[in-house]
């Protein structure tokens, strides 16, 4: 036996060819469906020379089948995507029309906002064309597939609409899909293409969706009052054992908290009562506040009623 020879395994059923013999006469058959199979010598028979044994020397008559394939009917675009085994590690990638309808076929991989052109062609009915061989192994690293088919109308027609489809394989599902191929009559793991020559309407889609999502108000941001006393014995309950620094802190918070929630609410000016004492709420404040784009304008203010220990905040 040598390789490329035709074999039948004798406790079996599958036929293959030999695709490779290992020094220790172990071999690799490839079978029917693509995959490779283990065997030894002695668990393997040659065709031909079973044939000879039981039909003599008279070569046995082979008829070639010339009946087209069914093509599909209208019911659907016939279009499908499909994984051929080559072996039981490797894939042969397809896109096949089993329509009446030729297309410009473009098959692409994705990896975020980049592509590569896998395949740039026409795509005649009843045809199948290879774009690419992936590793089974490799699955969960695949990019995801874009399709896209533009119709070819040779003649004065109604117009069928171009579409586009992207997949992203998944193992989970993938061995799912493990059916005859058209056109290819191979076992293949197949992703129909089919899709609806309805035209989308956005608006009405989007009415429906409307109609469908549950009812949510947006909570209003409420407003704050107008004048914001950061004095600490406004702020913390025992104010007498903190430190300067945990002091600030909270009256900092206070501050951000209400400046955050009257620009949130729609307010054009809000104050802050911060004190005279050594300046240091005042000057943090102060540099906050000119660091913000939305400020219109701030100024010490209300001399008589806090001595300009407040800041006025115009918010735009």
């Amino acid at each position: 036996m040598n390789i490329g020879d035709r074999v039948r395994l004798l406790h079996g059923n599958e036929e293959g060819i030999i695709r490779k013999i290992s020094s220790s006469g172990r071999m690799q058959i490839e079978i029917e469906d693509g995959f490779i199979i283990p065997a030894l010598k002695s668990e393997l028979v040659l065709i031909n020379a079973a044939e000879k044994q039981h039909f003599g020397d008279k070569p046995v008559e082979e008829k070639e089948i010339d009946t087209p394939l069914p093509i599909s009917g209208p019911k659907d675009q016939g279009l499908y995507l499909a994984f051929v085994p080559i072996n039981d590690q490797s894939l042969s990638l397809y896109l096949i029309n089993d329509s009446r309808q030729a297309y410009l076929a473009h098959a692409s991989e994705v990896f975020g906002t980049n592509q590569r052109t896998l395949l740039a062609a026409t795509l005649n009915p009843g045809e199948a064309k290879k774009f690419d061989d992936r590793l089974l192994k490799e699955m969960d690293e695949w990019p995801a597939f874009l399709l896209r088919f533009i119709p070819i109308h040779n003649t004065l027609e109604k117009a069928i609409p171009a579409f586009e489809r992207q997949l992203k394989m998944k193992a989970t599902q993938f061995f799912k899909h493990l059916s005859k191929a058209p056109r290819l009559d191979k076992t293949a793991y197949i992703f129909p293409l089919e899709q609806t020559t309805k035209e989308l309407d956005i608006r009405a889609l989007n009415q429906e969706l409307d109609e469908i999502r549950p009812k949510s108000e947006t909570p209003k941001t409420p407003k704050p009052a107008r004048s914001i006393d950061l004095h600490i014995e406004k702020l913390a309950t025992d104010p007498k054992g903190m430190s300067n620094s945990e002091m600030l802190r909270v009256q900092l918070e206070s501050f951000d908290r209400n400046l955050d929630q009257a620009m949130a609410s729609g307010m054009d000016e809000i104050t802050f009562i911060h004190g005279i004492g050594n300046g240091v709420l005042r000057k943090e404040i102060h540099k906050r506040l000119s660091q913000l784009q939305n400020i219109k304008y701030f100024q010490d203010t209300q001399k008589d009623q806090w001595g300009y220990g407040a800041t006025l905040v115009r918010i735009s």
